[in-house]
């Protein structure tokens, strides 16, 4: 009876997937082509990340009736809009951005070249905080709500530590790196920050910023002293927000669009970034001749399965990225390729496979490195192919050192009446034991690991920056630097976005500067019958559905950062990682 009931729920299941994959296909197949009228507006909604890669698209029965914009896509779209006839203006509202600085300052420079066409580009914000009105400072005004608060006071950045809490659990973490300023372990061994964990994030912060007083300057015409002064007042009301002229006006949203009609002298049609993104560059004229690939690794970066083919949105495995240069390579008619990196790095050895790839890429195509929010570690090492790197000026960028840590949870065991015991044959084979420390010798041998992983990681930088070993080393040591930083110092070529990577590609690929290229994105936006019909996409199935039904609030007190290094913490082995996770407010 119980083997009936369980092949008849499973016949039930399958044939429900079945209809709703048919459901699905058919959807798609009766899917038109958007029309664009005259006299439209289109309104930039951005809210929570801005990722990389394109997220699943789950259709609007599932309740998905917004899918986010990826980086690239909004540059796509504004690029559109500027040669697009039917465009008028656009209006961007900002709210709840959780997107890194570097992605933001792309932002502003898509809105500051549209705006070159000379349509009009209005903001609309929501109770902003500091990184919705960095955006919305590029327009040429902005609006706010009567009654809503303005969060503008200053960046702050804060680290978590542990160290207190393991040990009310009887919790140790056994720590080893190569670098000073490598101390990913401190936030399980430390109870505050190290001096050159101080030093690093008090250099991060000042820049920053630096350039966030320098863009919200420039965006309202008004000197960086001014713009300091206006800061270290907030937050600020409605009212005062535009006394001090952070806003033009005081409106509700309709009466923004009133004034943006009489601005037009038409009666505006929305038309949002969903639409909009599924308009073809070539149907308002921005055919390109040429055909550029770009490959983006983003995330946590891991082996993974030997499935995987590079759509995973939670990680950078060295399996599916691996599989995607390759396709690129073999493709003939792709003329250059920009990789993507936007990683806090991981594991060694995949970090190392996806390095090798990325060598023998370079060897069959023009290269060119555009770094996003973060290039580090083992996201900095990938890009060793010696090929020119561009990176914004808040790039996370770096950290070139190795570490290796493991949990000691013999006093937890204690707690909880939990014994172990364990018999062994060779003399470190209960090295990585949760339930015993690391012997002196044990440490050494690790140390010597980690220290000839850092050689070859120095040495990689040094061929591939064409410098010396011991220019190098000092610059590595396991610090993170600034895009900027990391330009004054060599190891990046070039500051800028999107657009000056296509520019340098182009010159590589000895396309001439004003031909027009087209760009193929690697890997593409996975919609649902991908995620049916391809096994391995059930990472993609778990963070979407588990979304839905609310299992993302069991860890959403936890940043997406610090929940990948803890990931990486926990499988073990040599790490080319982040020394810490943290988030600029």
């Amino acid at each position: 009876m119980v083997k009936f009931l369980i092949g008849l729920a499973t016949g039930v299941a399958l044939v429900f997937l079945s209809v709703v994959l048919l459901f699905v296909v058919a959807l798609r197949f009766r899917e038109k082509a958007p029309v664009v009228l005259s006299d439209s507006v289109l309104v930039l909604r951005l809210d929570g990340d801005l990722p990389e890669k394109a997220p699943m698209e789950l259709p609007a029965l599932f309740g998905a009736d917004h899918t986010a914009p990826t980086v690239l896509g909004v540059w796509s779209a504004l690029e559109k809009a500027a040669a697009d006839a039917h465009i008028k203006a656009i209006v961007l509202q900002p709210e709840d951005i959780t997107a890194g600085w570097a992605k933001l300052e792309e932002l502003r420079m898509d809105v500051e070249k549209f705006k070159k066409s000379g349509k009009p580009v209005f903001a609309y914000l929501r109770q902003p905080g500091t990184r919705e009105y960095f955006i919305a400072s590029g327009a040429d005004r902005i609006y706010l709500g009567p009654a809503e608060p303005v969060m503008i006071k200053g960046l702050r950045a804060e680290l978590m530590y542990f160290k207190k809490t393991l040990d009310k659990l009887g919790v140790s973490i056994e720590v080893e790196h190569a670098g000073k300023y490598k101390d990913f372990g401190d936030m399980f061994t430390r109870s505050d920050m190290s001096p050159e964990t101080r030093e690093v994030m008090t250099s991060v912060v000042d820049d920053l910023y630096g350039n966030l007083v320098a863009g919200i300057a420039q965006g309202r015409k008004k000197t960086p002293e001014e713009v300091r002064a206006i800061i270290d007042q907030g937050p600020f009301t409605a009212s005062q927000a535009l006394k001090a002229g952070l806003v033009d006006e005081l409106r509700f949203e309709d009466q923004m669009w009133g004034e943006l009609k009489d601005r037009l002298k038409v009666e505006p049609v929305h038309v949002s970034m969903d639409k909009y993104a599924k308009i073809t560059p070539e149907s308002v004229g921005l055919r390109g001749k040429s055909q550029i690939a770009v490959v983006v690794g983003s995330g946590d970066i891991v082996r993974g399965d030997p499935n995987d083919d590079g759509g995973s949105e939670n990680n950078l495995t060295s399996y599916g990225f691996s599989k995607l240069l390759r396709r690129v390579a073999k493709d003939s008619l792709i003329k250059g390729v920009i990789v993507r990196i936007d990683s806090p790095g991981g594991e060694v050895t995949a970090s190392d496979e996806i390095w090798r790839e990325m060598n023998l890429l370079s060897k069959k195509k023009p290269v060119v490195i555009s770094m996003s929010d973060a290039a580090a570690s083992g996201g900095y090492y990938m890009a060793m192919t010696g090929d020119t790197i561009v990176a914004y000026p808040g790039t996370l960028t770096g950290s070139i050192g190795v570490v290796f840590g493991k949990p000691n949870l013999h006093g937890l065991y204690d707690k909880l009446g939990i014994t172990k015991e364990a018999i062994q044959r060779g003399k470190h084979a209960g090295i990585d034991s949760d339930y015993t420390p690391l012997s002196a010798e044990e440490r050494t041998k690790l140390k010597d690991g980690i220290d000839e992983s850092y050689r070859d990681f120095v040495t990689k930088v040094a061929d591939s920056r064409h410098r010396k070993f011991a220019e190098i080393e000092p610059l590595a040591q396991g610090r993170v630097w600034l895009g900027s930083q990391a330009k004054a110092r060599g190891l990046v070529d070039e500051i800028g976005g999107i657009d000056k990577a296509i520019e340098l590609i182009k010159q590589k690929a000895r396309i001439p500067a004003g031909e027009r290229v087209s760009l193929n994105v690697y890997p593409g936006r996975r919609s649902l019958i991908d995620l049916l019909m391809k096994k391995s996409q059930e990472d993609m199935m778990e963070a979407k559905v588990g979304g839905m039904l609310g299992l993302a609030a069991l860890h959403g007190a936890w940043s997406p950062s610090l929940r990948d290094s803890l990931r990486a913490w926990m499988r073990g082995g040599y790490l080319r990682v982040m020394p810490y996770a943290f988030e600029v407010r």
